[in-house]
Formats: structure tokens, sequence, C-alpha cells
């Protein structure tokens, strides 16, 4: 086993040549097929799209859509010609993305139309109301200073944009001699992407990574399933996320195999996935497979060209991995990380004992050193007592984007990653999350920042003082619960709140539960002691016989 000094496109263009015919991409739904060879030639049209409008090396290009079987020609694109995908979460709502948009210095951002409850053409128009007086390619705003072009993926015409057909088509008219001129001042320690996230502290910070961290972090997350090339992989996890553009789609990059994708999670299409395509594995966070396994049609297909998969994201239940092996026939995997780690640190091998594989986080990644240490003290910790979880290797981020104090908080002198994870290691080598040193919280698989929310709320008229922590859930691992301290004199209730949250943060980072207090307890020396919210939250809904689902 090694570590490969290659870039995003070499991978593409090594596959290309030594399988040009064989499946790479396939969205089974629509019978969209993309062999090697054929995509490598639309990732290079689209790469000399984006030269055209203006797109250099070390350019912010964002993508904020869901699976569209454009999303990935887009990040190779402009892998090869060294520009920066900036991932945008599709949860996000208009102050999200405002503030993403000018932190991230973006140049060009590539959109569809929305989801669900989000306007995504609607949201931008409002961020940037010069585009319905301007030409394509011709943007220029006062609050958004590096914004040059907005895209639409896509062949819609829309006022201001231009659309990914339009691209290919400007593509031609680039020479080759540029485009393997920028092609060559790549190399595999450059950042390729960019993935925002709360990490361990503060607000949400851009977390650079190089092509060596994501795709040797992929490659070897396919050797502990024994991937190879005749692996297909379903993929209905969100490529935003690590765990669909890494663990998913860079394990698939480095193998050679084929990618079957799912643009929207839907448990019908990913069991009708399965079947036609014959997929040999499958990912998902344990909502997912919850959904999947109770689908009423379940029974009607044949999922036993299944073998392996991952399932993470969230703390994953005993019994619903059982659930999973006994009935989709699949032995499954977990991965432990965070977005600092590319994301994988820690992991189950296919041929751990079930014990192993659902009762821990496996053992560390090959090529890197994951440690617990006491977090007073910095000093390792023996087996089986509790600490800090701590990575150092190739997988460790380049750092934060402008900001390099942040860094320094979580990246020690000795290049040591502090992941804020409280965890313990085993006289085997496998490691067990206990709890976080940090009040993140991760609904089914999303990471929330209270600080984030509470500064929100904190907006709102008659709101004296609130904190935000995580309430335990059976569906999703964790919950977002409010609790507030009114003004005098003010009267809200939840709805009231909600409302003024609504279509202004995430869904998912709306707060589920929220309560009103009078204090909130504290220790001697006068600090909230969070912990105790939860608590609080459980007694009030037992004893008023509220469901937290």
């Amino acid at each position: 086993m090694q570590l490969f000094e290659r870039t995003l496109g070499d991978w593409l263009e090594h596959w290309a040549a030594e399988t040009p015919d064989k499946e790479y991409i396939i969205y089974s739904d629509r019978n969209l097929r993309f062999t090697w060879k054929t995509f490598n030639q639309r990732v290079d049209e689209m790469a000399k799209g984006l030269i055209a409008i203006g797109v250099k090396k070390d350019s912010k290009v964002g993508i904020w859509a869901t699976n569209v079987p454009d999303w990935l020609t887009i990040l190779y694109a402009c892998a090869k010609i060294g520009a920066v995908c900036v991932t945008v979460n599709t949860n996000y709502k208009q102050a999200e993305l405002e503030y993403l948009c000018k932190h991230s210095d973006m140049h060009t951002l590539c959109i569809i139309d929305g989801v669900r409850d989000g306007d995504f053409i609607g949201m931008v128009n409002t961020m940037l109301p010069e585009l319905k007086h301007c030409e394509r390619g011709k943007l220029k705003s006062k609050e958004f200073p590096c914004m040059k072009n907005i895209v639409y993926i896509g062949q819609e015409k829309q006022r201001g944009m231009y659309t990914t057909a339009e691209l290919l088509l400007l593509g031609r008219n680039i020479e080759n001699d540029l485009f393997n001129l920028m092609k060559s001042k790549v190399t595999c320690h450059d950042v390729v992407n960019m993935q925002y996230t709360s990490g361990t502290t503060g607000f949400p910070k851009g977390v650079m990574l190089t092509h060596y961290n994501i795709t040797n972090n992929g490659f070897l997350t396919g050797e502990h399933m024994k991937f190879t090339a005749e692996d297909k992989l379903c993929c209905c996890v969100p490529l935003f996320h690590c765990f669909g553009v890494v663990l998913a789609s860079m394990n698939v990059l480095t193998h050679g195999c084929t990618q079957v994708m799912v643009e929207q999670f839907n448990p019908l299409l990913v069991l009708a996935s399965i079947h036609k395509e014959r997929c040999t594995a499958l990912y998902g966070v344990p909502t997912m497979f919850i959904a999947e396994l109770n689908h009423p049609m379940f029974d009607l297909f044949d999922l036993t060209s299944l073998r392996t998969g991952i399932m993470a994201g969230s703390l994953c239940p005993i019994e619903l991995m059982k659930r999973v092996e006994d009935k989709m026939n699949m032995k499954m995997t977990s991965v432990y990380g965070l977005t600092e780690a590319s994301p994988g640190m820690t992991a189950t091998r296919i041929d751990d004992p079930f014990e192993v594989r659902s009762q821990t986080v496996g053992r560390e990644f090959d090529f890197t050193e994951v440690k617990v240490i006491d977090p007073e003290t910095g000093q390792e910790c023996p087996i089986g007592v509790q600490g800090e979880l701590c990575n150092r290797g190739y997988n460790t981020m380049k750092g934060y984007y402008k900001s390099p104090e942040a860094t320094k908080e979580v990246i020690d002198k000795d290049g040591f990653l502090h992941t804020g994870d409280l965890g313990i290691k085993d006289k085997n080598g496998n490691f067990t999350i206990t709890g976080r040193i940090k009040d993140m919280i991760i609904r089914g698989g999303e990471n929330i920042y209270p600080r984030e929310i509470e500064e929100y709320l904190y907006q709102m008229k008659g709101i004296k003082d609130v904190q935000v922590a995580g309430i335990p859930s059976k569906r999703y691992g964790e919950i977002v619960g409010a609790f507030i301290i009114l003004e005098d004199g003010v009267s809200l209730d939840e709805i009231d709140v909600r409302d003024f949250c609504k279509n202004k943060i995430a869904r998912y980072k709306i707060p589920k539960h929220i309560f009103f207090l009078d204090e909130f307890p504290m220790t001697g020396s006068g600090k909230i002691q969070k912990y105790k919210l939860k608590d609080i939250a459980l007694e009030y809904c037992k004893k008023n016989h509220i469901e937290i689902i």
C-alpha cells in the first residue's frame, strides 16, 4: 500500500487511457452513462469554458447544487486548471450564502434552480441585484467584488447568468496550448477543494483540502473495503460533504470503478438503482438506511449484489447495523473523522468482526497517527483512558482559508490536528468516540455550531439571553434545542422563534424544541453549564409527554 502523488486530473486521465470504454458515472433513473473517456473529454471542455470566463489558478468556483450530472464535471474541470472548488451546502439560506461568497472570495458560482424550500436563483438575484441588468460575464458588485460570474447548471437562459451548455461551447475558443500550460502548473499539493465547516470552534471556516489530501483518503477508504475496478458504488450522500466527494467519489476515482449516482436522496430510487445496476457497495447516514429498510417496496428489489458499504455521519446504532447486514447482504464499515482531516482518521475494515465494526470506529488510517491525549496536560493517555483524539498525517488540511490564527488553534506545533472529540483507544488499536469537548451538535450527519444559531437569535427583539444545545434524538442522533430567557414583560412562543428563523438560516439549524427559562444552570464561577440544558429538556419533555423524535 502506498500514497500517490497524483492530482485529480492525473487520476482521471489515467483511467481514460487505461479503461476508456468502462462505465464511470451512471444515473440509472435516466439511463445517463459516461465512460471514463467521454467524461474526461467533457471535463476538458468544461475546463476550457471556465478559462473562457476568466477562471484562473486559485480562483474560487462554488457549486450550489444537488448531485446533478455536471457537479463532478465542474469539480474535475476546476482541478485540471488549478481552480478551487468551493462546495456549498444545499440547505443554506440567504445569510449563509452571502457569508460564504464573501469570505471565500468567490469568483464564479454554479447553481441549479433550487431544492424543496430553497429558491437558489431567487436568493442569488436578491444577493446580486446587478444580475438583472448586466450581460453575462460583466457582473460588478460592490458587496461581492470578487464575484464575476453566475453559471446556471443546465441549458435554460437566466438573466445575467451563463449556462453550463454555453461554457462547453465557449471552451472551443480556448487554445489547447493555454489549457495544457495551466494543467502543467497544477501539483498534488495545491488546494483543490474548500469546504465550509464550523469545525471545532467558532463560525464557519473554509477548510482547504489538497489533491494529495482527498485522493489518498479516498483510496485508503476503498482499500479498507477491498475495492477493485469491478465494484459499483451507489452514491446517495450529498457531494457537498466529504462523505460524498471524498469517501465516495475519490474512492471510485482511485480504484477505476463505477459510481452510480442518485441526484437527491430517495429510498425508492436508491433501491431501484442497486437492483438495476447490480451495485456492490452503498453509503449512507443511519437515517438513510432506516428509510430504505422501512420502504414498503423494499422486498421487491434484489440486493444480493451488495457486499459492503459505509454507515457514518452520526452514531450508528448496533441494531440498525445488524438489520442492514441481514437484510441488505452487506458487511458494513464506518469511518470517523472531520472535514479538517479530509475527512477520514479512523475506519473499521471489512474483515473486522461485527463487534468491532458496530461498536468502534476502527483503527487509524494507514500513513496517519491518531492518538488520545489529556486535554489539560497534552500528554498521551494510556490504553482505555478517555481523552481528546488528535491526528497527524497526509490527511491533515492545509489550513483554514484566511484564518491563520484559527488554524493554529487546532493544529499544534507538532502537526497534530485537535478534533475536540473525546474517545478511548483499546488494546487492539480500535477507537471509540465517547463525547465532545466542545458543544457542536451533529444532526443526522450535519455539523451545527450552537454559537452561530445563538448569534442569530440574539437579533430577535425580546430575547434577553439564549443558549443552544443538542438534545438526544432517536432519528437524527441529536436535534437542536434553544433555551431562551426573555426580557421583562415580553411574551414570545415557539412559533414566533421558528418564524424568525424560517428561510433565514438552514432548515436543519432551526431549533426543533424551544424552552423558555428564568435562568440558566451556572457553575460557582458563573459559567453556564451547557450539559445540564440537555437534562432540563429531557425532563420537561418527559413531564409533558412530548416525544423527542
